[in-house]
């Protein structure tokens, strides 16, 4: 296990190089996306360039431009988009409960985030800018300028490695006894 002081946008190598259970701090642009961005981007396409981004499933509290809460939303629920998503580049997704591993094989990692701590993100997130604000506070495609995000742990790499799918194993075969 190591830990990693990465800036966003990543490139391959900064992916290829981490494995599960390793630490990650993120500096550099990072955009939320909920289940209404990821649903119309799908539709209409992509505001903006996603060439090496970290797209984190989270739905901000956002007050007069400062981020007030930015905790991480289940990002099982985003899981059909998945492959589309990075797909446009995205090396990094970030947020709580897991996705499958195959779609990131190769190019990209998931950061779990701790849930519960959306003012501990808050604090490590400045805003840059909105996009589809028309979804609404929590569904826009924010783009924070992240210091130190973190910390988050690589539970998906792009080798194959599966932290989640490790502990299930793990779990079963301890039931099985």
């Amino acid at each position: 296990m190591k830990e990693h002081h990465l800036r966003a946008p990543l490139s391959l190598e900064d992916v290829l190089a981490l494995s599960a259970g390793d630490i990650v701090f993120l500096s550099g642009t990072v955009f939320t996306a909920r289940d209404k961005a990821h649903a119309l981007m799908r539709r209409e396409g992509c505001p903006v360039s996603l060439e090496g981004a970290a797209l984190y499933h989270c739905g901000p509290l956002i007050r007069e431009g400062r981020v007030l809460s930015a905790g991480p939303t289940t990002s099982g629920r985003l899981d059909r988009y998945t492959d589309e998503i990075l797909g446009l580049g995205v090396r990094a997704v970030i947020g709580k409960g897991g996705l499958p591993a195959a779609p990131f094989l190769g190019r990209a990692v998931y950061l779990a985030y701790p849930g519960g701590c959306g003012a501990a993100a808050a604090r490590q997130l400045n805003v840059v800018g909105v996009h589809l604000k028309e979804l609404g506070m929590a569904e826009s495609l924010w783009q924070f300028e992240a210091v130190e995000m973190g910390p988050m742990i690589v539970a998906v790499d792009a080798h194959g490695g599966d932290l989640y799918r490790d502990v299930r194993e793990s779990a079963q075969k301890t039931m099985a006894l």
